[in-house]
């Protein structure tokens, strides 16, 4: 991804990445691992891109037959390989815009809250499409900045740059479906969760296939 991707940031922030997550969107989160769990199969095999600290990964292992759960920062894996995690359940170092697996090696891919992060999302999706079997399932769930009032947006925007983290993409929820859609994949369920900021949960189809 380059110097334009927040990797230095997300290894700083993995000591204190659960603590944060589960102080503002604990709610969110577990639903979202209840949602996913249950569109999945216990015999599918299904990639994480972007897992951070395994949050994600853990909650849905014993709904599908293996979790392979990557992120790009190796002290956010660091810290996911210390939690005690079922057998089926891997975590690996990737890039989500260059991944090293074959194409169609998964079921289902998820990508949780960080798409609007990449400085290049299409790329990330077309990836995650390569890998993905034919009407393969994605599920990205992805906070929603376009439809909050800007002064609010730019205040947190500018705490969050300032530390580090750019957030490249502003899309409100119907415009983040609509970049899933245009994008390689048919989405057939999307709806917005409170969180810390608004979290537009989509699931969706690889049109390929």
């Amino acid at each position: 991804m380059g110097e334009r991707d927040n990797r230095k940031f997300w290894g700083r922030y993995s000591r204190v990445y659960d603590f944060e997550v589960l102080s503002n969107s604990r709610e969110a989160y577990g639903r979202v691992g209840r949602m996913i769990s249950d569109a999945l199969g216990r015999d599918m095999d299904v990639l994480e891109v972007a897992t951070g600290t395994g949050l994600i990964g853990l909650s849905i292992a014993g709904a599908a037959r293996s979790v392979t759960a990557t992120d790009f920062s190796e002290k956010m894996i660091g810290v996911a390989k210390r939690k005690a995690a079922q057998g089926n359940v891997s975590f690996s170092v990737e890039d989500a815009t260059a991944l090293s697996f074959g194409d169609a090696s998964f079921d289902a891919a998820v990508i949780s809250n960080a798409l609007h992060i990449m400085p290049d999302p299409a790329r990330a999706l077309a990836e995650i499409r390569r890998v993905l079997k034919p009407k393969g399932l994605l599920f990205a769930p992805t906070f929603s900045h376009g439809h909050i009032k800007q002064s609010t947006f730019d205040f947190t925007a500018k705490l969050l740059r300032l530390i580090g983290c750019e957030s490249y993409s502003q899309w409100t929820p119907e415009e983040f479906v609509a970049f899933v859609n245009a994008n390689g994949f048919s989405v057939g369920r999307w709806e917005v969760l409170k969180a810390a900021f608004p979290l537009v949960y989509v699931e969706a189809r690889s049109s390929l296939g």
